[in-house]
């Protein structure tokens, strides 16, 4: 499969998540989610699905597990959106780049104050 073709499925895969969670969801654990990346494997059987959770480590340690629980509702719905051969399976993971880049502003403030 071609880098082309497994972003378009990457980007696919997002927008149904993320509707999917949104309107179809009934878990009170995973509250205020945002589906912020998606990558697919190049054999199309695994895909992470990064997501980003407000709140603090408490919340996101529970919505990941209401994720993980959900795996299964979820993937059964992405396969009746999404006309693909085989679905790949998912795997939830925190994003981390939002708390990267806020530690990088934080210390290019700093250092721009101690200037």
């Amino acid at each position: 499969m071609t880098g082309h073709r497994q972003n378009r499925l990457a980007g696919e895969i997002q927008r149904e998540i993320s509707q999917i969670i949104r309107d179809q969801m009934k878990d009170p654990r995973v509250g205020f989610v945002t589906v912020t990346d998606v990558e697919v494997s190049g054999d199309i059987r695994h895909a992470k699905i990064f997501v980003s959770v407000l709140g603090d480590e408490t919340v996101t340690e529970s919505c990941l597990a209401g994720l993980s629980k959900a795996k299964g509702f979820i993937r059964s719905e992405l396969a009746r959106r999404i006309n693909v051969r085989y679905m790949p399976e998912l795997h939830f993971k925190v994003d981390q780049s939002l708390d990267y880049s806020q530690k990088i502003n934080s210390i290019l403030t700093k250092v721009k104050e101690d200037l």
